[in-house]
């Protein structure tokens, strides 16, 4: 009996708990320290395997695994695409979505609206946010508003000292406006592309620097930095809905030519200018920590469903459905 497995952090709660409602054994893995968070206080998970990535354990129970963020960060793509346990997805949009030049073709071939990249740092002539490659929740981001200030600032963040040194970031122009990040589910079984929920990041130092008098940001020479800290929801005005649904649309439709296909969730990271216009930035291809805001469901789930409808628990019906169909082999690699 097929079981839902992922690693222990991020989004696990929802995806455990989603599992469950669909009727699913469920298993979490990862640190000790943290097995009674999902076994006692919130207990979804039917399971506690202790390591990073018990590969035997999981292939015994047989297991799919959910990727998350934590799981990708933790494991390490090349170890990701060589495991031998199922896994919920496309492996192959790993490195699209890890590699910020792969990452920006990718959104250049689904005719978003994109900032700026500045390949030399010299060129710099407007402010720019500077974004290390892969994973990192907002670790090591900065803003520069010049050249001079970015070489200051990269190597103390970053230890980057010469340009030999620029693959492991890229340079993006800063785009002023209300950040929003909408998750998806695009559905391979039923080829269809849902609007799942929409959050924004409460990053830290950035959100708390508005607390501070501006006088006296300016006499403590304050480092701006972005580790996420938690997410709030957003609904956005109707008349924009249109605007994220075919931004979606568009990325999946690209991911078919470039590497075979994007399915399960994602979500597009950007801004919404004065102009109204929505200008990403930024692709994650799996489940978020966003959607965590939505574990009893959102208000765009609510209105497709009737019912409750986590991310989490979206993923869980669709191999839910795929099973019943006999077409796992379709949604699992």
């Amino acid at each position: 009996m097929v079981k839902i497995a992922t690693y222990a952090s991020h989004s696990a709660l929802q995806i455990l708990k989603g599992a469950k409602d669909e009727g699913f054994e469920t298993i979490a893995f990862g640190k000790s320290r943290v097995r009674p968070l999902y076994t006692k206080y919130f207990p979804v998970a039917d399971y506690f395997l202790e390591g990073e990535y018990p590969e035997e354990e999981l292939l015994k129970l047989d297991a799919i695994v959910i990727p998350t963020g934590s799981f990708v960060a933790h494991l390490g793509i090349e170890l990701v695409e060589r495991m031998r346990v199922p896994y919920f997805g496309n492996k192959k949009v790993l490195r699209w979505e890890s590699d910020r030049n792969l990452e920006r073709k990718w959104l250049e071939e689904a005719k978003l609206k994109l900032p700026r990249v500045y390949e030399d740092p010299d060129e710099i002539d407007a402010p720019v946010i500077v974004k290390p490659h892969g994973a990192k929740g907002g670790r090591g981001y900065f803003i520069a508003k010049d050249s001079r200030d970015f070489w200051e600032k990269a190597e103390r963040f970053l230890g980057i000292k010469d340009k030999e040194d620029l693959k492991s970031v890229q340079i993006q122009e800063y785009i002023v406006g209300v950040p929003v990040y909408p998750h998806y589910f695009y559905s391979k079984i039923r080829e269809e592309l849902e609007l799942m929920s929409i959050d924004r990041r409460y990053e830290s130092n950035v959100d708390a620097i508005g607390r501070i008098p501006s006088k006296d940001q300016l006499e403590l020479d304050l480092d701006v930095t972005y580790t996420v800290i938690g997410n709030i929801p957003i609904v956005l005005r109707e008349s924009l809905l249109m605007d994220v649904i075919e931004a979606g649309e568009r990325v999946v439709k690209a991911s078919e030519k470039l590497m075979g296909g994007l399915w399960g969730p994602f979500c597009l990271e950007g801004v919404f200018t004065p102009d109204l216009n929505f200008v990403v930035f930024e692709i994650s291809a799996r489940i978020v920590a966003g959607t965590n805001l939505f574990i009893n469901g959102s208000p765009y789930t609510w209105l497709k469903y009737g019912e409750p409808m986590s991310t989490g628990r979206r993923i869980a019906r669709e191999i839910k459905i795929a099973i019943e169909e006999d077409k796992l082999d379709e949604v699992v690699t």
